[in-house]
């Protein structure tokens, strides 16, 4: 908000000077305002391993991050950039492997993914589309620039509380809203309707779209649930669906019902029992054949998880380079592999100053902030990075944007980063906003809502 102390950022000016015009008192009501419309809406995730129930309301934040035309089309053309770059990267390595061969990805990287699926070699998708739906988590550093911390491509959450924020931002706030011309954000379900349609199969104009979630315990529940009532779509469940003659058909009460588009939410591991995970009870049995036959879009595809390995994220540059021809716009966090001998020692040998990440993980699990751990969680690290070094990756301890947020003792600064989220059918369209994420324990880096972080609204600007 601030460029220097006391001097707000141009279009922070008439945020900060209503700020000045609340008391305590009053912001306090606005909070309880908006903490009992998140309750009642059930705007609600689910933290894994606690007993205090299976939901929690998502922690929110009042003050707004306001983001100013200018530096959002920015942002805006880096990823639609990266997208593009990852949808190319995908259909080359399960097609002819060109940048393998090329030795700009060492290939034994690729192969080694947990998530490169030999079954999608030779397959084709409609349109060539392998990401459909991508959020791309951003951080702002001390240098002014924004940089990528990574493409999330399997199953992107938390689009639900960007949309939900702004509603309870409208009535909470509705006289500072007036103040600014905010981009809207409400048309986003519509945009990835057209999207999952735009990819159908067949060239049905009422093409049927279901969301497949693997149920009610799934940390994102409450997202699909409010994505499938925003879309007007159906929400399933595997046992919903029954694959016959290479056809996927919806159990309706009126009998089976084709459907065209599953834009799935349950991993691959599980998405079909006989030819994944043999005891997944949450897919379809006969799903990848149906698939294979070009009978139904499954978004985002089957296999894109490998481009979503944090290892293969720091060759991203180079895919944008190899496959458009352009420099990137949004630069990658330097990022060390300990798949690489001399960078895992150095990753070794300054755990306290770096931020290590399993790469498979996600959610801020399996993350050490080593700044911040206690010398037994770096030696524990340190036996797992050694033990499989292929797994993990590190990066600086960047100086990440502060925003200020308010918290039990008032206005503090705290750590934030940004998720805007991104949908690619016949074009690339990135909704003006995004999820702010917010690190609610004072000084801390990690901002997932799993660790205890929360939200804000996002402001774009028209002008």
């Amino acid at each position: 908000m601030f460029s220097s102390p006391g001097k707000p950022r141009p279009h922070y000016r008439v945020l900060r000077d209503h700020l000045q015009t609340m008391t305590a008192e009053m912001f306090a009501e606005r909070r309880r305002v908006a903490d009992a419309a998140f309750l009642y809406q059930g705007i609600t995730f689910t933290v894994y391993g606690q007993e205090q129930g299976i939901e929690r309301i998502f922690p929110f934040d009042l003050v707004p991050r306001i983001i100013p035309r200018a530096e959002w089309s920015h942002i805006e053309q880096g990823v639609a950039q990266r997208v593009q770059a990852l949808n190319l990267f995908l259909h080359d390595i399960y097609h002819d492997q060109r940048i393998l061969r090329e030795k700009l990805i060492p290939p034994e990287l690729v192969f080694s993914s947990r998530h490169f699926r030999r079954e999608m070699m030779g397959l084709n998708v409609p349109k060539d589309r392998y990401v459909h739906v991508v959020g791309t988590d951003i951080v702002r550093s001390d240098d002014g620039q924004y940089y990528v911390l990574e493409d999330n491509l399997r199953s992107p959450s938390g689009v639900s509380y960007m949309l939900e924020n702004r509603q309870v931002m409208k009535r909470t706030f509705a006289d500072l809203f007036g103040r600014y011309d905010v981009q809207p954000i409400e048309h986003y379900p519509q945009e990835l309707l057209n999207t999952l349609r735009s990819v159908a199969p067949h060239e049905y104009s009422d093409a049927t779209v279901v969301l497949l979630t693997p149920g009610i315990f799934n940390s994102a529940y409450f997202e699909h649930t409010f994505l499938a009532r925003q879309m007007g779509i159906e929400i399933v469940e595997g046992r919903d669906l029954v694959a016959h003659q290479n056809k996927i058909y919806m159990r309706t009460t009126r009998g089976l019902k084709l459907v065209d588009v599953i834009y799935r939410r349950v991993d691959d591991d599980y998405l079909d029992p006989l030819n994944f995970r043999q005891d997944s009870a949450l897919g379809v049995a006969g799903l990848l054949n149906a698939y294979r036959a070009g009978n139904v879009t499954i978004a985002n595809a089957i296999g894109t998880g490998v481009a979503d390995d944090k290892a293969v994220y720091a060759f991203t540059p180079q895919m944008i380079k190899f496959y458009l021809g352009q420099e990137p716009i949004l630069n990658n966090v330097p990022t060390y592999l300990g798949w690489r001998e001399k960078e895992c020692d150095h990753i070794l040998n300054n755990l306290d100053k770096l931020v290590v990440k399993a790469v498979n993980e996600s959610g801020g699990y399996g993350m050490l902030v080593g700044p911040h751990a206690s010398r037994d969680d770096r030696e524990k690290f340190k036996e797992q990075v050694r033990a499989s070094p292929r797994n993990y990756i590190a990066q600086p301890t960047l100086a990440l944007s502060r925003h200020p947020t308010l918290l039990e003792d008032g206005l503090s600064g705290c750590h934030v980063d940004l998720r805007p989220y991104i949908l690619y059918g016949d074009d690339v369209v990135v909704v003006p906003g995004g999820l702010t994420r917010v690190a609610l324990r004072k000084g801390s880096l990690v901002v997932n809502s799993s660790q205890g972080g929360g939200s804000k609204d996002t402001w774009v600007l028209r002008d």
